[in-house]
């Protein structure tokens, strides 16, 4: 008995770890940048960039792009090309 509840306390724990890694920065097409503690999956109209949690400016694409950092609004959403936060 004692070996199944640590089994399952470490199972517990490996996902609680494995879904609080699940943190990414997203972009839109205007150069607003957020970071989420979820990765959604954004309508494919939104025109988002979506990156690992360790993202900074000058990796890849945003060498051609000026970003700004914004926070993330309220809910789940994007920021959208006229800045407002749009909620899914």
């Amino acid at each position: 008995m004692k070996t199944l509840l640590t089994t399952t306390a470490g199972v517990l724990g490996a996902l609680l770890i494995a879904t609080s890694a699940n943190a990414a920065v997203v972009c839109n097409a205007k150069g607003d940048c957020w970071k989420v503690k979820e990765k959604y999956t954004y309508p494919d109209s939104a025109q988002l960039e979506i990156y690992d949690d360790k993202w900074q400016w000058g990796d890849g694409a945003a060498k051609e792009k000026e970003y700004r950092w914004r926070d993330a609004g309220v809910g789940r959403g994007y920021w959208g090309p006229d800045g407002v936060w749009i909620t899914f």
